[in-house]
């Protein structure tokens, strides 16, 4: 009989174990999730506001900085893992405003929009000679300047200037006849260090405000959200779902805010569907509160 209830006794140790186990790993997985949850970004094409008009700085559309500098910002915001990158159709629009139209009238929706020029941009030649040895050293310089806009409301919300140079020395004696050609890459990495050195300021400034989604309908009891695995969203994740603020007229600036909105619920992710990044959606049941109103009154965060 001792033996019995010794080896009932380590069953359910063991069953507890496990229990707690799973329980662990899917907070482990959820937190993982909320933690990896990807903002939506569009980047409009830089603009050039240099005054040269030299070969190496365009393109068949005219402009070639403006299009590397939208490019390679593109590329850094990519490679951090926080963010979709949207390739929008009018990439030749600069305006923000017409690029804002433009999404809505798509049905694309994005969280921000990044809106950029090439400022300043130059190159230069400096030789030295010396007795057995000559030494050519070319540099290019560039100042970039992004603005941060919040789709949701029109606004910008941040924006900043960064400025990049790059180098390239070499030497060569005096008495043979070869010489340094012009180095056509200086150009990219001296617009790649000017992006680099705001790169940071815009990832702390996209993520600082919650990730948010939308229920999109309600069918047989499972509620559809916007976005799915690739943006981050895990099976099993919990998000919260809040009730929208009241929207009202600031009348010193004559703006209009929406208030802070209110937690009612909880909703679980039961698995993710859709051809794309920017096509797919959720399914999810609804564990916690209730959904009274249209679902356009709610969104979906993380926090």
């Amino acid at each position: 009989m001792l033996k019995f209830y010794m080896t009932f006794s380590i069953m359910l140790s063991a069953f507890a174990f496990q229990d707690i186990s799973a329980q662990s790993a899917f907070v482990q997985t959820s937190n993982e999730s909320q933690a990896t949850l990807k903002r939506k970004v569009a980047i409009a094409r830089f603009s050039n506001e240099t005054q040269s008009g030299t070969s190496f700085l365009v393109d068949d559309s005219g402009d070639r900085l403006g299009k590397q500098a939208s490019d390679i910002l593109s590329s850094k915001l990519a490679a951090t893992g926080k963010f979709m990158m949207f390739e929008r159709s009018d990439k030749d629009e600069i305006d923000s405003e017409q690029i804002l139209a433009g999404l809505k009238k798509a049905g694309v929706a994005v969280d921000y929009l990044i809106i950029g020029s090439v400022s300043e941009f130059g190159r230069s030649v400096d030789s030295q000679s010396q007795i057995f040895k000559r030494t050519k050293t070319q540099r290019a310089y560039a100042k970039v300047n992004v603005r941060l806009v919040d789709v949701e409301t029109g606004r910008i919300i941040f924006s900043e200037e960064g400025a990049g140079e790059s180098v390239n020395a070499t030497e060569s004696k005096v008495l043979t006849k070869t010489n340094a050609g012009f180095d056509q890459s200086l150009t990219d990495k001296a617009i790649s260090a000017a992006i680099s050195s705001l790169v940071s300021s815009l990832v702390e400034n996209m993520t600082n405000k919650p990730w948010k989604s939308y229920l999109l309908s309600e069918e047989d009891g499972s509620y559809i959200i916007a976005g799915g695995s690739r943006q981050g969203i895990a099976l099993g994740s919990i998000l919260n779902v809040y009730k929208k603020g009241k929207i009202i007229l600031n009348p010193q600036t004559g703006a209009t805010l929406e208030l802070p909105g209110k937690k009612i619920g909880a909703i679980r992710v039961d698995g993710s569907f859709g051809e794309d990044d920017f096509s797919e959606v959720s399914f999810t049941t609804l564990i916690e509160g209730s959904i009274t109103e249209e679902l356009q009154n709610y969104y979906i965060s993380n926090t």
